[in-house]
C-alpha cells in the first residue's frame, strides 16, 4: 500500500526530502500562491503551524502556478514573500503542477486517495489542502474555501 513515505519532494532550496522521514508527524499538505483571492490563507497555516507542531504536527506548502498564474516568483521571491507578508516558518517546497502531464507524483496520489466534489481527482483552485496521518495515509480532503481554522479540530483528532 502507497503512503507518503513512498515519495520524495524538493525544497524550495532545491534539496530533497525524502517524505519518509516525515513518518509519525500529522501533516497538512497544500498547494499555494501568493496572488490568489485564498493568499491569506497563509496566516491561518501558519497559526496551525505554530499551535501543534510541538505535538508532531507540519505544514507542507507546495506552490503552483497553475490557477490562473497566481505564483509566477521564484522560489526565493515566494519564501521572502510569505514570510514578510505572513510570518510563514513552515517549510515551502519548490513550485510544482497539481494536475496535467507534469503533475507531482505526490499530488497525483494525494488526489486518488481522497477525491473531490462528485468524485473529480483534478484539483479545482489553489489552497486545496490534503490531512495526512502519522502512519502516512491521506485522511481528508479539504476545498480552497475551507478555512485553516476550520481543519484544527481534525488535526488535534490526529494527534
Amino acid at each position: 500500500m502507497t503512503t507518503i513515505a513512498d515519495f520524495t519532494v524538493t525544497t524550495n532550496r532545491g534539496e530533497s526530502l525524502d517524505l519518509a522521514d516525515k513518518l509519525g508527524n500529522v501533516l497538512l499538505v497544500v498547494n499555494t500562491a501568493s496572488k490568489c483571492g485564498f493568499t491569506p490563507q497563509y496566516d491561518g497555516l501558519e497559526k496551525l503551524y505554530q499551535q501543534f507542531k510541538g505535538k508532531g504536527f507540519e505544514v507542507l506548502g507546495f506552490p503552483c502556478n497553475q490557477f490562473g498564474a497566481q505564483e509566477p516568483g521564484s522560489a526565493d521571491e515566494i519564501a521572502e514573500f510569505c514570510k514578510v507578508n505572513f510570518g510563514v516558518t513552515f517549510p515551502l517546497m519548490a513550485k510544482i503542477d497539481v494536475n496535467g502531464d507534469n503533475a507531482s507524483p505526490l499530488f497525483d496520489w494525494m488526489k486518488k486517495e481522497a477525491k473531490g466534489l462528485m468524485g473529480s481527482t483534478s484539483i479545482k483552485w489553489n489552497f486545496t489542502k490534503f490531512l495526512i496521518d502519522r502512519e502516512g495515509n491521506v485522511v481528508k480532503r479539504y476545498a480552497p474555501t475551507d478555512k485553516p481554522e476550520a481543519i484544527a479540530r481534525d488535526i488535534e483528532k490526529l494527534l
